[in-house]
């Protein structure tokens, strides 16, 4: 497999996963799915159990369930797999489809350029604009020591 000199797979399809499913859709208007492309699994939606531990290193225990969807699609001989939260089907099997098109050496620089970083930068901007939301309702404690 072709390593991307921008990310690892682990990490595009991280993104992939993160992305808004319209810039997405959008993004891969451009790559036409190969002629050959297969789904291996198709769009499935279920439920996962997340798990937690007490202060980040303490025991585990079962925090909750989330709604995951995932798909495996081949496309040449190269086979791409989606998890992303919710069940929006289209998401996952655009996803998929991208994780295989990552793989092959004669796309994956133009997958990168007009997929990959506008994704990036986009995800970017979310986090962005949510920690700045953040910040701003962050209040301030102090403590009013009393005279005797």
């Amino acid at each position: 497999m072709d390593t991307s000199p921008y990310l690892a797979r682990s990490q595009w399809m991280s993104l992939l996963a993160q992305a808004d499913p319209a810039e997405l859709a959008l993004a891969m208007d451009a790559f036409a799915p190969p002629p050959d492309m297969s789904w291996l699994r198709p769009a499935q939606t279920g439920l996962y159990m997340l798990r937690g531990r007490v202060g980040g290193t303490g025991p585990q225990f079962n925090f909750g369930e989330i709604t995951v969807t995932r798909c495996s699609v081949q496309a040449g001989g190269h086979i791409g797999h989606a998890w992303v939260r919710g069940g929006n089907t289209r998401h996952a099997e655009l996803a998929a489809l991208a994780d295989a098109l990552l793989q092959d050496a004669g796309q994956h620089e133009g997958l990168c350029l007009r997929v990959i970083e506008p994704l990036r930068r986009s995800l970017d901007r979310r986090r962005d604009q949510a920690s700045r939301e953040a910040a701003a309702s962050k209040v301030e404690f102090f403590t009013v020591v009393r005279g005797e």
